[in-house]
Parts: structure tokens; C-alpha cells; sequence
């Protein structure tokens, strides 16, 4: 079993957390531990990215294992998919998300048993590399509705790697009551701010900026969404917001809450033209 971890500061001697859920390692036992650049795992698979410079060595070795239990796991798929936080440089990250795209909707008599499968590959990854695992599964069509009307989807697979080559053209579809609804999530920011982490604090503003992208009918992309972000609140604030260093909490909430009543009201004001649209038809 492997475990990979960082060594953290401490105040007498720095230390290295491992997960308390693990099999081996038992309490007092030795382990070597060893640099990642020391790591020679050949990587035998072919892996696609797209937007995704640079990934470290042990990463490519944990998505041929991921690429490898799903194979074993699942029937027929389609493509393996992985994104997230795991794909950005560095090992800041707490969980990997993986989605597993069939080619046709799964039928009732079939549900129990890809979920045992999926909660079965959860189980293995979990123990074979110490990281939560997250698991969609999900059909082409439905996919493909998702990226065209969601700007969520299009956040997810803006920057990834897949099993497959994969190309979808999609035409936007702008479902205001859609957009509503994941805006209100994004409200969290104002009424939770002192009780949220960085990450969670960035995922919310990324969730509003991606749907003001989507809405304007810009490209929705990690680069894109933190240009947006550090234009509006400045510099590096992308990053400042991760690692919950907003030096000044009321100016931003003030520019946060500016930006997010004028998106709703762009949204507000949609519903009702919509509505207007269909009475007319």
C-alpha cells in the first residue's frame, strides 16, 4: 500500500498526516518515506488532456489505476473522464473526481448493479491510494444537455484528462430557471462568509462567474473564470480566496454582493421574457 501525503510544520519536529482509515500502517510500525521525484512508475497508458500543462508523475500513476479499476469494474463505457482540483499543480487537494460516461441511459434493472460496481471501484481506489473518491456516472445524452444548458458541466470539463478522445459541439441552450437555481447556491457566500473555507469560498464564486460566462456566451474555462474574479476584486485574488485570505471582508462582500443582485436580476429579467415568449407562441 501506498500513501501519498506532505510533510506538514510542526513546532518541535515537522510531520507527515495519513488518513485514519487505512489498511496497514498500523500504529508503531517503520516506513520509508521517499521524495515523489523518486517514484519510477512507468506510465504505460495513454492519457488525453485537455487544458492540463503539467501533471507530477505519481498523478499519472494514480489515473492509470483509476483507468485500470474501471475497466475491470464496468461494462461497455464509453470514456472515463477525470477533472477536479487533483488535475491543478501541486498536491493541494482532497479529493479526486471521476466520471464514467455510458453510451446509453442505464436501465432500471441495471441501476443496482453498476452501483455496486461503482461503490466497489470507490472502495478499492480509497484503500489502493488513501484519497476520497468521488464517482458520476452518467450517459452521453444526458451529458450532452447537461453542457449544453448548465454552465457546471462546462466548469467540470474545461480543463480534464479522459481513457478517450472526446469531442462534443454543443449549442448553449439558456434555461434562466436553470441558472436561477444555481445561482442560490452562490448566496451562500454572503450569508455563510465567516463560516466558509478558502476552497469553499472560491468554489461559490466560481459557481456565479461561470454562470455570468455562460449567460454572456463567453467560453467557460479555469483561466477565464480567475481573469473574471481578479478583475473584479484584483490581483492574485483567485488564489487569495483559496488559501481564505481576504484581507478586506466588508469591501469584498460589497463588490460580491453588487455582482451577484445584478447577475440575478440579468436572470430575473430572462424568466420573464421567456415566460412572455411562450404565452406569445
Amino acid at each position: 500500500m501506498e500513501i501519498i501525503s506532505k510533510i506538514s510544520k510542526g513546532t518541535n519536529m515537522d510531520q507527515v498526516y495519513i488518513p485514519k482509515k487505512r489498511i496497514g500502517f498500523s500504529i508503531g510500525s517503520y516506513v520509508i518515506l521517499k521524495p515523489l521525484y523518486e517514484i519510477n512508475d512507468k506510465v504505460d497508458e495513454k492519457i488525453l488532456f485537455y487544458n492540463v500543462n503539467y501533471l507530477e508523475p505519481v498523478k499519472l500513476t494514480i489515473i492509470n489505476e483509476i483507468f485500470s479499476e474501471v475497466e475491470n469494474n464496468v461494462e461497455n463505457y464509453e470514456n472515463i473522464i477525470i477533472t477536479g482540483s487533483f488535475l491543478d499543480r501541486g498536491f493541494n487537494f482532497s479529493d479526486i473526481d471521476i466520471l464514467i460516461i455510458k453510451e446509453e441511459k442505464i436501465n432500471n434493472s441495471y441501476k443496482g448493479t453498476y452501483q455496486n460496481n461503482i461503490t466497489k471501484i470507490k472502495e478499492i481506489l480509497e484503500k489502493k491510494i488513501g484519497i476520497n473518491i468521488h464517482i458520476i456516472l452518467i450517459d452521453i445524452k444526458t451529458l450532452l444537455k447537461g453542457l449544453s444548458t448548465d454552465p457546471l458541466y462546462q466548469t467540470m470539463l474545461s480543463s480534464c484528462v479522459s481513457k478517450k478522445r472526446f469531442v462534443y459541439n454543443i449549442r448553449r441552450a439558456t434555461n434562466y430557471k436553470i441558472l436561477d437555481l444555481h445561482l442560490l447556491k452562490s448566496k451562500l457566500l454572503i450569508d455563510n462568509f465567516d463560516y466558509l473555507s478558502g476552497k469553499e469560498k472560491y468554489e461559490l464564486l466560481r459557481n456565479a462567474v461561470s454562470i455570468s460566462l455562460f449567460i454572456e456566451n463567453k467560453k467557460i474555462s479555469k483561466d477565464n473564470i480567475n481573469h473574471e474574479i481578479n478583475k473584479m476584486f484584483g490581483k492574485q485574488m483567485d488564489k487569495k480566496i483559496k488559501d481564505n485570505l481576504i484581507a478586506d471582508k466588508i469591501n469584498f462582500l460589497k463588490k460580491y454582493k453588487i455582482y451577484y443582485n445584478n447577475l440575478f436580476s440579468v436572470i430575473i429579467k430572462g424568466i420573464k421574457n421567456a415566460s412572455k415568449q411562450k404565452q406569445a407562441d
